[in-house]
């Protein structure tokens, strides 16, 4: 047995088995570590705080009880728990010198962390639809966008996301781990994950790769149609006021389908650069922290109703 480096021999002779594994993380000075940890837990709370507020105003507020606003509260939801499975290791191992993790809770972390990618990238799809109802048809959007459809569109988007998670678990979870016992990266990530095998993985990375375009590309194009569609429609609009209106609400959404598809796009498809590696973890921790933390920040501060919720809110708390 050779349990205390992270192996455990097989019953079958000479082959070794990884017990736990070793997240290199960022290979930085001890002192650039601890401001890393200090900024990292500054946005980490303000991801759960930020995210927490806009899901606490949707709930309390009858005036954001509608669609759009039924998808931002599962995009919040998406958002702290994406940030959740991923930073609190991260910011434990920048201030301990054992940065390991038990090969079975680094897998529940790799399928954790592809469910809620999934689900961000389907809710963010069923939000573009809304506003393309909303702005293209808005005659018949209480009736195409009523409260069954919105179920079903969230609801649907959460089950599909954890069975598509749950088929590459299985695909990895067939592979023989033999080493090395070192993740280069700051969480149990699938591709870094995969290098750990000591079998072939071309199937799973056919897999991952199909479902990037099933995830990530057919996403892109539905999400482009539809606000190509939005664009004409807006330009038609002849209130200025009704334009705003239109222009700084799609924005905002916009702006979060940018940053998160072209961050995951550019990680799962685009040509490795010559530092793979170090790529990796700079897109990882964009999505991981960075963009979970804009998230709220567009869609309060270029949102007019969020933010008269929270003034309404703000006010009530004063004078009760």
């Amino acid at each position: 047995m050779k349990q205390d480096i992270g192996y455990v021999q097989s019953m079958g002779g000479n082959q070794t088995w990884i017990t736990e594994v070793t997240l290199l993380g960022f290979q930085v000075s001890p002192a650039l570590e601890l401001f890393l940890f200090g900024l990292f837990c500054l946005f980490y709370t303000l991801t759960l705080l930020g995210n927490g507020v806009i899901l606490g105003l949707i709930c309390l507020d009858s005036r954001l009880h509608t669609p759009m606003y039924f998808f931002l509260s599962h995009l919040a939801i998406v958002d702290m728990s994406y940030a959740s499975n991923n930073v609190p290791k991260m910011l434990a191992n920048l201030v301990k010198l054992k940065r390991t993790i038990s090969f079975v809770p680094c897998i529940m972390q790799t399928f954790l962390y592809l469910a809620f990618a999934h689900i961000e990238c389907l809710i963010l799809v069923a939000m573009s639809y809304d506003r393309f109802v909303a702005i293209c048809h808005p005659l018949h959007y209480t009736v195409i966008m009523n409260w069954r459809i919105c179920t079903v569109l969230a609801s649907t988007s959460w089950v599909f996301s954890f069975l598509l998670a749950l088929v590459h678990l299985i695909l990895i979870l067939r592979l023989p781990f033999c080493g090395p016992h070192e993740i280069n990266h700051f969480f149990c990530e699938i591709l870094s994950v995969l290098k750990l095998a000591c079998a072939d993985t071309g199937l799973n990375q056919v897999v991952i790769f199909a479902a990037c375009v099933f995830i990530l590309v057919g996403p892109v194009c539905l999400v482009l149609v539809s606000y190509s569609r939005i664009l004409f429609a807006i330009l038609r609009i002849q209130s200025g006021e009704g334009r705003r209106k239109a222009f700084s609400t799609c924005s905002s959404h916009l702006c979060v389908v940018g940053l998160f598809f072209g961050s995951a796009i550019v990680m799962y498809m685009a040509p490795k650069s010559r530092h793979p590696e170090e790529q990796q973890k700079i897109l990882s921790l964009f999505y991981s922290l960075f963009n979970p933390l804009l998230n709220p920040l567009i869609y309060s501060l270029r949102n007019a109703e969020v933010k008269g919720a929270l003034r309404r809110a703000l006010y009530k708390q004063r004078h009760m």
